[in-house]
Parts: structure tokens; sequence; C-alpha cells
């Protein structure tokens, strides 16, 4: 294939509609709107969620609760995925994300106390659970809160 002979894919690329110049190009007079009615007006066209004035979806189901706007999403880790570090090793939320344990620290790193800890480690994360705090004093190893 030499330089002079590149083309496009067929198919990939489809030159744009253009409406309004004649009848003999297919969308001429009305432009492809039909005749009259709301859409066929010029910023005519409902607004998104509008059903025709029947009642709406959204006023229809019932409203409950509130989202709470400081709400704080935590990444877990389990003590089980801790094992697999060596004895001594201080593990920091940015350590199990060079790791690949986490793939996204949220807002911070919460401990859990699910599975058994077998290794001493050091711990640092921004909350722990109680259980997870003591499995890992029980360890023999440290925990530090962020």
């Amino acid at each position: 294939m030499k330089l002079h002979e590149l083309k496009p894919a067929p198919g990939s690329r489809k030159e744009r509609n253009r409406v309004g110049r004649g009848m003999a190009s297919g969308n001429g007079k009305t432009s492809g709107r039909g005749q009259k009615g709301q859409k066929a007006r010029s910023g005519g066209g409902v607004r998104p969620g509008f059903e025709g004035g029947q009642n709406p979806i959204y006023r229809r189901l019932p409203k409950r609760g509130f989202t709470n706007i400081n709400r704080k999403e935590y990444a877990l880790v389990n003590l089980e995925t801790l094992n697999r570090f060596e004895e001594g090793t201080v593990v920091t939320p940015e350590l199990l994300q060079e790791t690949g344990v986490v793939k996204n620290l949220k807002d911070g790193l919460k401990v859990l106390a699910n599975g058994d800890l077998k290794v001493k480690l050091t711990v640092k994360a921004h909350k722990f659970s109680k259980s997870a705090q003591e499995k890992i004093a029980n360890a023999g190893g440290t925990t530090e809160v962020l």
C-alpha cells in the first residue's frame, strides 16, 4: 500500500444530511419534520420526562429519605487480603493501591475483620472496625489511624 492509495474504511465517513434544500433532496419543504404540530415548530418539542400531560413517573412514585451530601465512601479491605504482605511491612493506602489490592481509594481506607491475620503488620488506614483492630493486635501488629 502506498500513501496515495490510503482511503477511509467503507462506511466510516458519512455525509451530513442537509435539510431544506429543495424537494429533490428528499428532505425539502418540511425538512423531515412532518406536517404541523408541536414538533414541527421552531423551538418546539417537550422537555425530557414529559408524558403528554399524564402525571409523570417522577411524580407518581413516592419519595423517601434524603441523600447526605457529606457522606464519605471508604475503600474496604479485609484482613485476609493483608496476609499477602511479608512480616513487618508497613501497610499504607498507597501501598495497597500500588499492589492492586485497592483500585480506587475514594474518601479513604477502612479495614474490616473478615478472615484471620497470620502475619505481624503495621497497618495505617483512615478507619478500622473494632474487631479488625483486635485481630491485628492479637497477631502482634499495630494500627495507626490517618
